[in-house]
């Protein structure tokens, strides 16, 4: 092992969380009795710049060659200590952290009983450093080319922050335009900018720009590799129109005689078999909707195939798969709109003019199927409205989370009811949560537009009328609790302000980018603070509503963040791999293969002439799943050695 080791150990006090709960004068002079600790101290803030120079003092003048930090998760600042002892001249795995904040003081008032346990882990790691070797972390070359999964707005700004830059940005869509949810919005809050005016230039900018390859009408089916080195299978659907020869001329959609529900506009009004979602799709290709065309069904028709004067009709297209190779991965596929139909109390899918957020989006936009005019089902306009946020949100049967932007998009669509027809608004809320820049002016300004709040959860909306002013209208039932009364007031619409969901799809993309999801359904980011841009899958990003309900200067900012930490990499053409990894015996691997299924991180493989197990260095991420699966003995762990770990537990038990 070298020279014989001599320990130093650092005890934090994490301002009061450690030390105020943790005698962190007895545990150090606790450390001090310890077998080969040459040196022990505490300080205030260990990670701080002045406890990062004292232990690069004291390896160069006391000689230390390992270290121990009790202080908090080595998730946070692991990492950290590691560069100081390679600034300090030795090598950066020869340190153990003792977890004395999260696993001791956080989780106990009990001062005596805390500082036992911060003893007899301080302990355990003394033990187990004592058996640390050096490790040589790996370079790999890094593939200056990005994946973007989705196009709504987060997914197009990290793509043009990247594509700016003058790198290769894929940029994948399911549907068959990008734009997401914000193009079918119809103005933003709290500015009240027209969202297609604001998206729109940058769809069309992303359609065109020389750094972009737009895979609309795609999905991706398949990713391998690692950071720096992914290789991905797209399969780029067919449409049944060649884009090189269509001009977007509209007339195969004229023509066409199958009307159905139209998705984009939230089934209030109709598309064609072969459509483009809406007027500014990009690209502005037609599909073929192969479930409603009479020809993929009953094979005859092809009117729209007549009809093209450029022969771009080709009902003979297939669908094509696409393979790239890529550096990183930034995803941003958004959100699913909750279905309130579950909640029977509202009446949502029974009553007639009960509609959801996304409804009255539709039903109010000028590109929407009214031509922006706000009518019931009759075609007559409301006189009154009630909005009820919500739905769905703060809700222990459904979503407890708040979803964010329910009570600003509610306030926007009073202002719009009241600027467009002046009829009465009523707004049943629980909390107002107005967070934003310039939101609780803009909550300030409806309120003197002579919207009526009424604090209080809606217990039902129905149309048994108990009085003739009741007749004919839907009646919302609800506790006024800042009056203390329970309030029915007769209105022509309701508004359901529907929560932000996690996509239905959300778990099998998590499985095929091999990320972790929250307790919410959405996708989980690295740390909520200090990394929420990153997962912990290296160089896969996680942006905007994909990681958890926001608005859209929350989704851009997001979406730019991440484009930096892209082009970070990037810059350095190359990356760091973590030296902590698994290693097969191939001597005694038996060849089983029941490694494979268990390690998360698909990191291991099968040498089929060899009939071994192999581990690639780069995937692995040293969680030693496979290590305890292994029936054989043939699998160890770099840094969790047989021996380490036993030392650990002695130490902790000593």
């Amino acid at each position: 092992m070298g020279n014989e080791p001599r320990i130093g150990v650092y005890v934090c006090h994490c301002g009061s969380n450690i030390a105020g709960t943790v005698d962190t004068e007895a545990v150090t002079e606790f450390a001090r009795s310890l077998e080969a600790v040459a040196l022990a101290r505490n300080y205030v803030f260990m990670c701080s710049e002045p406890g990062q120079e004292i232990i690069r003092n004291d390896i160069r003048e006391a000689g230390l060659n390992r270290i121990v930090v009790a202080a908090c998760s080595p998730t946070m600042h692991e990492i950290t200590f590691r560069r100081v002892l390679e600034e300090a001249g030795i090598n950066p795995y020869l340190i153990e952290i003792a977890n004395i904040r999260e696993h001791c003081s956080w989780v106990t008032e009990d001062r005596d009983l805390a500082t036992e346990k911060a003893k007899a882990l301080l302990g355990a790691a003394v033990r187990r450093v004592y058996y640390h070797q050096p490790l040589e972390a790996r370079r790999v070359p890094f593939t200056p080319a990005t994946l973007v999964v989705g196009g709504g707005i987060a997914g197009i700004q990290a793509a043009l922050e990247i594509a700016d830059a003058g790198d290769k940005v894929y940029l994948v869509e399911k549907e068959p335009s990008i734009g997401g949810h914000m193009i079918q919005l119809d103005k933003t809050f709290p500015t009240l900018d027209c969202s297609s005016c604001i998206l729109t230039p940058k769809m069309t900018r992303v359609g065109s720009h020389p750094s972009i390859e737009l895979l609309s009408y795609s999905q991706v089916e398949e990713v391998s590799g690692y950071i720096g080195n992914f290789k991905v299978k797209i399969r780029k659907k067919a449409r049944y129109v060649d884009a090189e020869k269509c001009n977007g001329c509209g007339l195969c959609q004229e023509k066409c005689p199958i009307k159905t529900p139209s998705e984009f506009d939230a089934a209030l009004g109709k598309r064609k078999a072969i459509y483009t979602p809406f007027a500014q799709a990009v690209p502005n290709t037609p599909v073929i909707d192969t479930g409603h065309c009479t020809y993929f069904l009953k094979g005859k028709c092809r009117l729209c195939e007549q009809v093209c004067e450029r022969e771009a009709i080709n009902f003979a297209q297939q669908d094509e798969i696409v393979d790239l190779e890529i550096g990183s991965i930034i995803m941003a596929t958004g959100f699913g709109v909750f279905d309130p139909t579950p909640i029977s109390r509202y009446g949502y899918g029974r009553l007639d003019n009960v509609i959801t957020s996304l409804e009255f989006e539709r039903l109010v936009s000028s590109s929407g199927p009214t031509g922006g005019e706000i009518t019931l089902k009759d075609g007559a306009a409301p006189q009154s409205v009630a909005i009820v946020h919500c739905v769905g949100s703060r809700d222990k049967n459904y979503h407890e989370y708040c979803s964010r932007v329910c009570c600003m998009y509610a306030l926007k669509y009073a202002h719009l009811i009241k600027e467009k027809l002046g009829a009465e608004v009523y707004n049943y809320y629980i909390d107002m949560r107005c967070f934003g820049k310039g939101y609780e002016e803009f909550y300030e300004r409806i309120s003197g537009e002579g919207t009526i709040f009424i604090r209080g959860k809606v217990g039902e909306v129905t149309d048994q009328a108990v009085s003739d002013e009741e007749k004919g209208k839907l009646v919302v039932v609800a506790e006024d609790t800042l009056l203390g009364v329970l309030t029915r007031v007769p209105v022509d619409m309701v508004i359901l302000c529907v929560a932000l969901e996690p996509p239905p799809d959300a778990e099998a993309v998590a499985r095929l980018f091999n990320i972790s999801r929250s307790a919410d359904g959405f996708f989980l980011e690295k740390h909520p603070k200090l990394d929420p841009v990153a997962t912990t899958t290296d160089g896969v990003f996680v942006v905007g509503c994909a990681q958890g309900p926001k608005d859209i200067p929350d989704t851009v900012a997001q979406a730019s963040a991440a484009a930096a930490r892209v082009l970070a990499l990037i810059s350095q053409g190359e990356v760091e791999i973590e030296a902590a990894t698994a290693i097969v015996d191939e001597r005694i691997c038996s060849g089983c293969q029941l490694c494979i299924p268990i390690c998360p991180y698909s990191a291991i493989s099968f040498d089929e002439e060899k009939l071994v197990s192999r581990v690639n260095e780069a995937l692995c991420k040293g969680c030693g799943a496979c290590v305890g699966g292994c029936p054989s003995d043939a699998i160890s762990l770099s840094h969790f050695t047989n021996e380490q770990i036993m030392a650990q537990m002695e130490g902790m038990l000593a």
